[in-house]
């Protein structure tokens, strides 16, 4: 199980409809809420299929 925090940034396996990779998670639990950094339109996805289109956490310069 992949441990998400509230606030990092994820780069998915496919692009949002804007063009965007890049989502910041805003929500965690059963569902993940996430933000596209592109167009700000926000999802709630399974945490199963949140864990399966995540291709990698972008590092943040804070952390």
């Amino acid at each position: 199980m992949l441990e998400v925090a509230v606030g990092e940034v994820y780069r998915m396996r496919r692009k949002h409809p804007c063009g965007g990779w890049e989502f910041r998670v805003y929500r965690t639990g059963a569902d993940i809420g996430i933000e596209c950094l592109t167009c700000h339109h926000r999802v709630m996805v399974e945490r199963r299929r949140f864990e399966a289109r995540a291709k990698a956490r972008v590092p943040t310069p804070d952390a």
